[in-house]
């Protein structure tokens, strides 16, 4: 695909417009001092008025910024972006916008933020801020940005404090701030400056090939008011942005509160298990006023503590979302169990509200793409709607990351470096599942050289003896820790792990298996002969008295997380030692495992054909149904709200019970 030449050029303002951009890219364990100016929190504006004689129906807008902007045309909110992506492969935008567009006077006015943390949003803290654009029309080019827009920094924002893993600013919203309103065709920007050129702008550009967020308003089904107080219940969990309008007096001031459950005593949990504290103030401007928060946040319950003669007018959330259209039912021999058909229910509100320009693991403390969990949770967004962009972002972001260190980082497009050893193993399997759902022979077939590659490096890095061991990356086994089982290695992260233990080696030969079924589609030769390397793992982890697996090389502990990497993978000598592993998982169940490791046991038995432990899987109820028990109107980031010491109460990833409920064959698109 040939990318759009922009005539427009990087455009910002004097405070950036000179700025080298600085490198975050490190390898984890590697010392690295990040890039120390204080530039942070910048909400930048930039204004355009021209003028149209006619109204082209083709009009469309092209149009990027980094770290994010907000589009508005005609004082109408037009499109948020780009999906977060990296300055070497930048995302940009193309949008209809010929129903914004008016005879006669118009405004482009875009509101940018550069939020400038190491973090796993986006790549920030390098000093890259910008706007580029160009609305062009059947005639050609309308506008372009230039030194003729007008650029402000938005004073209406002011720092408070961070959320969850600095993932994004607490705020005090001003609306008395003079730049309130910027985005209306009659605000007057004359005291505004001219925008500047950026004179480094090292992007290289491409169009982004998800498609743009979508939008709903969610009225409170619920809402008290007691004295001052006013508390709101939307129904459930959900991801975007509290509006309301307020009347009362210049400079008063209401705290707003936003959560995911109440407390005891009725009040909002602001103070959010996931270690986010979602309090902010709202300072009114005299009249009406209206409150414009720029980030999102995950609630479903908010809080307002009034000031004396204040009134609330309006109140909703803004959801904001990827497009979703369910495509596929819940499985016939399912759809009469009230228990399945909840858990059903309880996966597509999570995957429908919670997937957003990526695919994020949490929705509050993090908002990290990450490789792991997202392959789980990006199958199960193709499979019940039949889009699988999501999935070809995550591979093709994944395999990007080669320029950052060989085999790969953990989280994509962000500046935070971390890396997981399984991680990009299971990106192989992705590209197969996808092929089994897709059929692209073609999109397959560019991805097998680049799996080929990164098994390379593994095996050049790491193997010894036809074993994987000296991992400078984390073996995460399985999260969290206490849902190990004991697990007898020395896996902590920021450490090297010299062991070979039998996690990431039954992951590596699923890989390298996953490998050679792709040179068979491709009619091509096997990338490698597995006998070598499964006859020293068994060498090395089975324990022919027992008939089961020990955890590592040196010990003699076994663990049923141990065994369900063999379990899932057929990597069992015989019938006796999966047996074994079958009646260990009925002795400690489901529940007793996690985010991974629950996955590959059901995995295990679909390729066992054990159906009937899935159903039993998801009957546990310490599992699915304990979250519905405790509330949850999205999965939780474990079977409980106290089962992790930070637990997220919106977390994607155990939505991929979808998998094994839906009416697919799920068989054949595990391979």
């Amino acid at each position: 695909m040939k990318e759009y030449d922009f005539k427009g050029s990087w455009i910002t303002n004097r405070e950036f417009c000179e700025l080298k951009p600085e490198n975050v890219f490190h390898r984890q364990l590697e010392a690295f001092e990040p890039p120390c100016d204080g530039l942070r929190n910048r909400h930048i504006l930039f204004r355009k008025c021209f003028e149209l004689k006619d109204i082209s129906s083709g009009a469309r807008i092209y149009i990027s910024a980094d770290d994010y902007y907000k589009l508005y045309i005609n004082g109408r909110l037009a499109a948020q972006g780009p999906a977060p992506s990296y300055s070497f492969r930048y995302n940009y935008n193309v949008i209809d916008v010929s129903r914004y567009l008016k005879k006669g006077r118009n405004v482009i006015a875009v509101h940018t933020l550069y939020q400038g943390l190491i973090n796993r949003v986006w790549q920030s803290g390098d000093n890259r801020h910008g706007l580029i654009l160009d609305l062009v029309a059947e005639d050609g080019v309308i506008i372009s940005s230039d030194e003729s827009f007008r650029v402000k920094a938005h004073s209406a924002y002011r720092e408070t404090g961070t959320a969850g893993y600095l993932t994004q600013f607490l705020e005090e919203y001003d609306s008395r701030a003079p730049e309130v309103g910027f985005e209306k065709a009659g605000f007057n920007d004359e005291s505004w400056e001219n925008a500047e050129i950026r004179k480094y702008a090292d992007y290289t550009l491409t169009e982004q090939k998800t498609d743009m967020l979508v939008y709903e308003k969610i009225y409170p089904v619920k809402t008290e008011a007691a004295g001052n107080k006013m508390l709101l219940d939307f129904g459930a969990n959900y991801v975007g942005y509290l509006n309301a309008a307020a009347l009362g007096k210049s400079g008063a001031v209401i705290t707003v509160r936003c959560g995911q459950e109440m407390n005891d005593d009725g009040s909002v949990r602001y103070n959010l298990r996931a270690n986010c504290t979602y309090e902010e103030t709202w300072i009114l401007a005299g009249g009406e006023s209206r409150l414009e928060w720029f980030d999102y946040k995950s609630f479903r319950y908010a809080e307002l503590l009034l000031p004396d003669g204040c009134v609330i007018k309006d109140v909703y959330v803004t959801a904001r979302h990827y497009p979703f259209e369910l495509k596929t039912a819940l499985r016939k021999e399912f759809s009469d169990n009230e228990k399945l058909k909840s858990i059903w229910d309880l996966c597509i509100h999570t995957q429908k509200y919670g997937v957003q320009e990526v695919i994020h693991d949490c929705m509050e403390r993090e908002k990290g793409f990450y490789v792991g969990d997202g392959c789980y949770t990006a199958a199960a967004n193709m499979i019940l709607t039949g889009d699988d962009k999501m999935v070809r972002k995550l591979i093709d972001d994944g395999f990007l990351t080669e320029c950052i260190t060989d085999s790969l980082v953990t989280c994509l497009d962000c500046s935070f470096m971390q890396e997981i050893a399984e991680f990009p193993l299971m990106l192989i399997y992705l590209v197969l599942w996808h092929y089994n759902f897709a059929g692209d022979k073609a999109y397959l077939e560019g991805n097998y050289e680049k799996a080929v590659k990164l098994l390379e490096v593994y095996r050049r890095n790491y193997e010894k003896d036809y074993l994987l061991c000296n991992l400078d990356k984390w073996c995460v086994v399985e999260w969290p820790k206490n849902f190990q089982h004991g697990y007898d290695v020395d896996i902590r992260e920021g450490m090297i792990c010299r062991e070979p233990h039998i996690s990431i080696n039954a992951y590596y030969i699923e890989a390298i298996r996953t490998v050679n079924k792709m040179a068979e589609i491709l009619g091509m030769g096997g990338y490698r002969d597995l006998e070598p390397v499964t006859d020293a793992f068994e060498k090395a982890f089975y324990d022919r008295d027992k008939q089961l697996f020990r955890d590592g090389m040196n010990t003699d502990h076994i663990s049923l997380v141990g065994n369900i990497f063999p379990f899932a993978f057929e990597l069992c000598p015989g019938e006796e030692c999966r047996e074994n592993i079958i009646n260990m998982i009925s002795e400690y169940k489901i529940s007793s495992l996690s985010l991974f490791c629950t996955f590959l046991a059901m995995e295990g038995m679909v390729r066992y054909g054990r159906y009937d432990m899935i159903k039993e899987a998801l009957l546990d109820e310490g599992a699915w149904l304990r979250m519905i028990n405790e509330g949850a109107t999205t999965t939780f980031e474990g079977w409980g709200k106290d089962t992790k010491w930070n637990t997220s109460l919106f977390h994607l990833t155990m939505s991929y019970a979808v998998l094994f409920m839906a009416d697919i064959d799920i068989k054949k698109i595990l391979g």
